[in-house]
């Protein structure tokens, strides 16, 4: 009946948006039944937790989930509402699987426009095959393209009146670190959003969850929980290191496709350099990796890297530092922070971006209050 229900309401939002008779109506409803059959899925944590029949390992989890949840509230002031507090098992690896495209000599993403969300720079698919059809499509056209799956993803604050986003399999058993990391960041995503740009909702999030889970593992003391900080702390290194190896590479390669340099007019040129800085990346990538003991969770990014892969991950970290500033800027109050976030929002884009990527907290925080009074 629920199910019914939902159906019905989310068919009247596509006809109320005008989509009902659009060419990308298969694609509206892939979205709509792949989402309903998630929040079908889902359960209250409570029901989990009470079901004798639930594996001890999962309850752990789920009663972890829950604790950051109302750390997330309490501590980092982000929403108290239903998300989070349901749990679906979904039985696959990944919820969606999201395709990103990017012309041969450029990072630039190819975009999507969506009656809701705005214009983002990728597609996201319940379906993995149909991911890869998209992808084979946009390869032919001459796209250089990525497909990735996808943990979680946040519906913004909007079905918080149909359950909320849930909890789901594809991520309950991460690490403790990692879990909160990602709880902190879709929550993140009901704060502020600016439509029409990725880069910034992702910086965004980004940077909530790196302080957010800093102050969660700070705020606990048990072992455990030590065992939890020292994991993640390895974990978040390798990480940093990976970035910053990354943007290093996206630096190199954008130089080669700047459009104002005389290599634009020679593409075998240009695409001799753009497979040194390729093969630069992956021999330093292979120096990098001789540091970690072992470790080798990005070896499949590295041997998919294109310009499709490079320009997705930059959305998730290219304003971080400016937001990270921001925060210190505004006394590391989270209120005042997600409201001066906010404000940046209701700017255009090339002015809240240039405000961020000045990477100077008194200067952000000025300029967006004085934004604010206009």
């Amino acid at each position: 009946m629920a199910s019914r229900r939902l159906r019905r309401l989310l068919a009247a939002g596509l006809a109320a948006a005008g989509l009902t008779g659009c060419a990308d109506l298969g694609y509206y409803w892939q979205s709509v039944n792949g989402h309903l059959t998630v929040m079908n899925a889902a359960r209250p944590v409570k029901d989990w937790l009470d079901d004798a029949r639930t594996p001890a390992p999962l309850k752990t989890r789920l009663a972890l989930a829950q604790r950051i949840r109302r750390f997330a509230v309490t501590e980092l002031q982000l929403p108290d509402n239903p998300s989070y507090h349901r749990y679906a098992d979904l039985q696959r690896s990944a919820v969606v699987w999201n395709v990103v495209a990017a012309p041969e000599f450029s990072l630039t993403l190819k975009t999507w426009c969506f009656a809701l969300a705005g214009c983002v720079g990728y597609r996201g698919y319940f379906s993995e095959p149909d991911a890869r059809a998209e992808a084979a499509q946009l390869a032919a056209q001459g796209f250089e393209t990525s497909v990735h799956g996808v943990p979680a993803y946040s519906t913004l604050g909007w079905m918080n009146w149909a359950g909320g986003d849930p909890l789901l399999s594809t991520f309950i058993r991460y690490p403790e670190g990692e879990l909160a990391r990602l709880v902190f960041h879709e929550l993140a995503h009901q704060v502020a959003y600016a439509q029409d740009d990725t880069v910034f909702n992702e910086s965004f999030a980004t940077a909530v969850e790196r302080l957010g889970v800093q102050r969660w593992l700070d705020a606990r003391s048990s072992q455990s929980t030590d065992e939890a900080r020292q994991a993640y702390a390895a974990f978040d290194a390798r990480r940093q290191q990976f970035r910053a190896l990354a943007q290093a590479t996206r630096r190199e390669l954008t130089a080669i496709y700047e459009p104002n340099k005389a290599l634009v007019h020679v593409p075998p040129a240009q695409a001799a350099l753009k497979m040194i800085a390729m093969q630069n990346f992956r021999e330093r990538y292979a120096q990098l990796k001789a540091s970690w003991d072992g470790y080798a969770g990005y070896d499949p990014w590295v041997a998919r890297a294109n310009n499709a892969s490079f320009g997705a991950q930059a959305a998730y970290d290219e304003l971080v530092p400016g937001f990270e500033a921001l925060f210190e800027r505004e006394g590391r109050d989270w209120p005042r922070f997600y409201g001066a976030v906010k404000r940046l929002a209701g700017m255009p884009k090339s002015e809240r971006h240039a405000l961020l990527e000045i990477n100077h907290g008194p200067a952000i925080a000025g300029m967006a209050a004085a934004h604010a009074g206009q």
